[in-house]
């Protein structure tokens, strides 16, 4: 049961992460003064400082904790505490090595960083909840605490899934209780292809070290246990923190783009999401092209950020949410580390609270002088002078602002599920969920629309237009929800939907299987491209993906006009289903186009790196070129940078 919070919380708020037990505590006293000078209202504390709180087996030093908790109070800052499981310590770890996760590779992975412990491991759990209740207990009703994050960044570092160990014999007994004999899964899976069938659940493991690929339904039921014992484990946190810190929001800090474990399911527990956003970061490792990349080097790409920000706030139904660390400078951990430009770090955060953030607490506030991270930028430099994002921060006039809804009457549909079996069979080297989701959420985003992305099982029913570009699974009880909608508002399905059944065997009657009737179509071919090569649908160019449908009872709007594909439909309508078969970010301009038209949803093509987002009745524009641009009213943007109307 979650705490009876506000939806959306009246004001915007500015935060920190703060480590007060890397600093010497002379010199660390003075910084919750100087962050109400930068307007800062919550510091986030003790993610990583299990070590400090139990330096030894049953002996807890809280005095140093203690001390800071009382100066951030002294100054009137709001703590985020946070439960320290994401670092167990050493002697835990020589205590218990069975707690390590193992790797694909198969190897043991070690301590001597973070993330190292095995989400199924009974001994780690046992841990995790009383390091939690002895930190709940200590500070839980304490009064400037207002908040609390579980662990930090669950699966960083590809922890989400460990394959062996625990995990290993605790994916074989949640197999057995989700098909109870081996004959219902060797169905599922289709195990009689190359002699996979199994005569006792002993005979399972992960699927890695296989010499061809694995069974992709085995793949996908994996990804499936991984994500629910992430899950298992945060909830055994959150139980813990209702019962002993009462009253206080408890929220856990994602990460960017994201997808090894279901967070719909994760966040349930929860009050809010939270993640944590480092633009330039996420350039580097976006599936983007080197052009691209150079171009959004130093100002982050806008649609990357927006979509996380989306998919943060509609995890639990369009409510607000937090970024917990927002990046405000170069970071350390990409292959290359750009400064940002002028401008950038308060264009992050108008940006946030375009798209109904409620807080953006900043990482970190002085710049780290040990381990790791000393060579990640921060509010304050080593020498605690303000750096270039503190700056910025402390010009900024957001705190304070009223936050309301975003007015969002678009839903883009987003299922980590069809990610997982998507990306085990990507068909096409440029093909990924990822990069066909982006495709038409940055459409929908260039064209000045405004977009809720929700699970496709969620309630639809306020939306105008559903757009769901790479729904792969389908059951006759997800294809009965979407129906539902067909004759209230439009629907666009993009490329490979309802390729393949809830256990990951395709239908045996095809694509689109239980969704014929809605769509009115039955796939005929596939062509997953190699890089370079092209064919033309409409008079738009395709690239990566294409394929075709013959109408069962469809209109056919668009055909291929070359290539092998040629003559067949690539776009169809059937009532207010429309589904598009092309990856072409120009044809789905026009598609979505005429769509939203239709459905009464105001349409403004904007200049490329502009965008605009609503919060409430306040218009955001948000300009992430280097150089001005002119909106579409004819007045101008200056270069990275943001206006704000009404």
């Amino acid at each position: 049961m979650v705490t009876s919070l506000p939806s959306i919380p009246p004001t915007f708020a500015l935060g920190v992460c703060d480590y007060p037990e890397h600093v010497p505590w002379e010199q660390w006293r003075h910084y919750p003064d100087r962050q109400r000078e930068l307007s800062i209202t919550y510091v986030r504390i003790a993610e990583f400082a299990w070590s400090r709180m139990e330096p030894r087996e049953g002996e807890f030093d809280w005095t140093w904790l203690d001390d800071a908790v009382q100066v951030l109070a002294d100054a009137d800052r709001l703590i985020v505490m946070c439960t320290p499981t994401a670092t167990p310590p050493a002697w835990l770890i020589r205590k218990h090595p069975e707690i390590l996760p193992i790797g694909k590779d198969g190897n043991v992975r070690n301590f001597g960083s973070r993330k190292h412990y095995d989400h199924a491991s009974p001994i780690y759990r046992e841990h995790s909840r009383r390091i939690t209740k002895a930190v709940a207990v200590r500070y839980g009703q304490h009064p400037a605490v207002a908040g609390w994050q579980t662990d930090n960044e669950w699966g960083c570092h590809s922890t989400t899934r460990s394959y062996g160990g625990a995990s290993q014999t605790a994916f074989r007994s949640w197999l057995e209780r989700r098909y109870g004999t081996l004959e219902a899964l060797n169905v599922a899976w289709g195990n009689v292809f190359w002699s996979q069938e199994y005569t006792d659940w002993g005979q399972i493991d992960p699927p890695n070290h296989t010499v061809a690929e694995p069974n992709p339904s085995h793949v996908l039921d994996f990804a499936r246990f991984a994500s629910d014992m992430v899950n298992e484990f945060q909830a055994e946190q959150v139980a813990i923190l209702r019962e002993l810190s009462p009253g206080r929001w408890i929220t856990h800090n994602y990460m960017m783009q994201f997808m090894e474990f279901d967070h719909y399911a994760n966040c349930e527990g929860l009050d809010f999401a939270s993640w944590d956003s480092y633009p330039l970061g996420q350039v580097e490792r976006a599936p983007l092209p080197d052009t691209e990349k150079l171009r959004w080097a130093r100002t982050g790409h806008p649609d990357l950020i927006s979509w996380n920000h989306d998919v943060y706030r509609g995890l639990k139904g369009r409510r607000a949410f937090w970024v917990m660390e927002q990046g405000v400078g170069q970071v350390n951990w990409a292959a290359s580390n750009c400064l940002p430009a002028a401008g950038a770090v308060a264009l992050w955060t108008a940006q946030a609270y375009a798209h109904g953030a409620s807080c953006v607490s900043y990482f970190r506030w002085r710049a780290a002088t040990i381990a790791q991270e000393l060579m990640h930028s921060a509010l304050l430099r080593h020498d605690e002078t303000l750096d270039r994002g503190g700056e910025e921060v402390g010009g900024l006039e957001l705190p304070g602002r009223v936050n309301a809804d975003v007015p969002a009457r678009v839903a883009l549909l987003h299922d980590y599920e069809s990610q997982w079996v998507y990306d085990v069979q990507p068909h096409s080297q440029d093909a990924s969920y990822v990069r066909q989701a982006m495709l038409f959420y940055g459409v929908l985003r260039s064209l000045g629309v405004d977009v809720d992305i929700r699970h496709p099982d969620h309630d639809l029913s306020e939306y105008d237009v559903i757009v769901a570009p790479a729904l792969q699974l389908m059951g006759e009880k997800r294809a009965r929800h979407l129906a539902r909608y067909a004759g209230t508002c439009r629907l666009v399905f993009g490329p490979r939907t309802a390729y393949r059944t809830p256990t990951g065997r395709v239908h045996e009657d095809g694509q689109p299987g239980p969704l014929r009737g809605l769509v009115g179509h039955r796939l005929l071919n596939f062509d997953g491209m190699r890089p370079g090569l092209t064919v033309r649908a409409g008079g738009h160019v395709v690239e990566s993906w294409a394929e075709s449908y013959e109408p069962v009872g469809a209109d056919v709007l668009m055909t291929y006009d070359d290539g092998p594909l040629a003559g067949q439909a690539a776009v169809t309508r059937h009532g207010n289903a429309l589904s598009v078969g092309a990856w072409s970010e120009t044809l789905l301009e026009s598609v979505l186009t005429r769509v939203l038209t239709e459905a009464g949803v105001a349409v403004m093509p904007l200049p490329e790196g502009v965008r605009v987002s609503r919060n409430g009745r306040a218009e955001v524009w948000m300009n992430f070129n280097q150089e001005p641009a002119t909106l579409p009213d004819g007045s101008t943007i200056g270069p990275v940078s943001y206006q704000i109307r009404g």
